[in-house]
């Protein structure tokens, strides 16, 4: 069988953890195993050794203030990375980030002929507008989001509402759907992994408990989540934060204030994913009211532990849930999310019929989205090979290559903001 050579390019990589970051390094762990070799290509991250059964390779960067852990990278200033990717003979690039990473393996794409994929993964407009506080420069800025997707061989989302994103934007070409899996896919008798994990963590098996994972950001909604365990600090309850982020310290004084920071807990990240298994395992409820987020991963994880999560009504994170069925839902305000979760929570046979339902219809593995994915890469090369031998090519758009300095200067200044 003709073995490939896949690039994947994304600005962040472990040790930072979101989803993207893990859906990529899920990507390139399974594409190494079956299609044939795949490098990882991202900014480089001081004192960290990677140590992947995949090639890892790192480029020039900088800390972004505001945004720890995030870094800008400058692949396009970094002789070592060029004289590294000389040789390496891709056959297709995919990209998930529509910034230097993305930029990069764009032009690389052109050069040497071959088909490249971008995957919207992230709502950027909110980001933008924190970091410059100018509408017109971020309406700029999503103009040129929208020219490096329209110049990729193909537009990947990880499910069907985050299109309404893109066109808000102004993307007019095609999408395609391809989901995100998960790599906490158990088959072994979840209670007494929720009974393990309950002990680990000495927790009542009868105290409600309640969960969230991810940046530890405001865009993702979680003053709301304090002030609605505020007004339900008459529960008996425990609440994990995992993550980090710019307003971590913003969000512990809050809990302070609410009354409730004997109740709440702040974990920081937890690289240890059997460690982060357990949290999932323990809680009764993951709490997302975010609406920033596209198709958020850690909804897919808590499913597969048999968590349901309380989304926002309306949000693009949402479109998987089913109110009731798979999840809850809730309007984005303190009262009606307090009223919905003193609702699911005195509702104990709903709680675990909602996890059922959602381990079995929102948490798919890796290896299953890994075959569609694969096949999707072997379509896209045959189809480039085919264009290439009928003189067909249609070159990168001159704008893109004029603004590759621009790039440069843009991101230079972003890390100054």
């Amino acid at each position: 069988m003709k073995k490939y050579t896949i690039g994947l390019f994304n600005e962040s990589f472990p040790p930072i953890m979101d989803g993207v970051s893990l859906t990529v390094r899920n990507y390139a762990h399974r594409l190494n195993r079956t299609i044939g070799d795949a490098y990882m290509i991202t900014p480089s991250y001081p004192g960290y050794s990677d140590r992947e059964e995949f090639p890892v390779l790192r480029y020039a960067s900088l800390p972004i203030p505001m945004r720890k852990p995030y870094r800008m990278g400058f692949p396009w200033l970094d002789p070592h990375l060029h004289h590294q990717l000389q040789s390496v003979p891709f056959d297709l690039l995919h990209c998930h980030s529509p910034f230097s990473a993305g930029r990069y393996a764009l032009r690389m794409a052109r050069l040497r002929n071959i088909p490249i994929i971008a995957t919207f993964h992230s709502k950027y407009r909110e980001d933008f507008l924190r970091a410059v506080h100018h509408p017109a420069i971020v309406k700029w800025m999503i103009r040129r989001i929208v020219e490096f997707y329209a110049a990729v061989d193909e537009v990947w989302i990880p499910q069907p509402a985050v299109e309404q994103t893109l066109r808000e934007y102004g993307y007019k070409g095609n999408v395609t759907i391809v989901n995100n899996g998960t790599d906490f896919n158990d088959q072994q008798d979840m209670s007494v992994i929720r009974q393990n994990a309950r002990k680990m963590f000495g927790i009542d098996e009868r105290q409600p408990v309640f969960l969230f994972v991810g940046q530890m950001i405001l865009e993702k909604n979680l003053t709301l989540i304090l002030e609605t365990l505020g007004a339900l600090r008459d529960m008996d309850f425990t609440a994990y934060f995992v993550g980090e982020g710019y307003a971590a310290a913003q969000l512990k004084l809050l809990a302070e204030r609410q009354g409730i920071a004997d109740k709440v807990r702040f974990t920081g990240t937890i690289y240890r994913r059997d460690l982060l298994k357990m949290y999932y395992a323990a809680a009764d409820l993951f709490l997302f009211p975010s609406p920033y987020d596209n198709a958020p991963l850690v909804v897919r994880e808590a499913a597969a532990m048999h968590t349901p999560s309380l989304l926002l009504e309306g949000s693009t994170a949402a479109e998987i849930i089913c109110d009731g069925v798979n999840g809850f839902l809730t309007k984005n305000d303190k009262d009606s999310m307090t009223a919905k979760i003193r609702e699911i929570t005195a509702n104990r046979h709903l709680l675990q019929e909602a996890g059922r339902h959602a381990a079995k219809n929102i948490a798919h593995s890796w290896e299953d989205i890994i075959d569609t994915v694969i096949y999707r890469y072997k379509r896209l090369i045959q189809r480039k090979n085919h264009e290439l031998y009928r003189n067909r090519h249609i070159p990168l758009p001159e704008r893109i290559w004029r603004d590759t300095e621009m790039d440069e200067r843009l991101a230079c200044s972003l890390t100054v903001l």
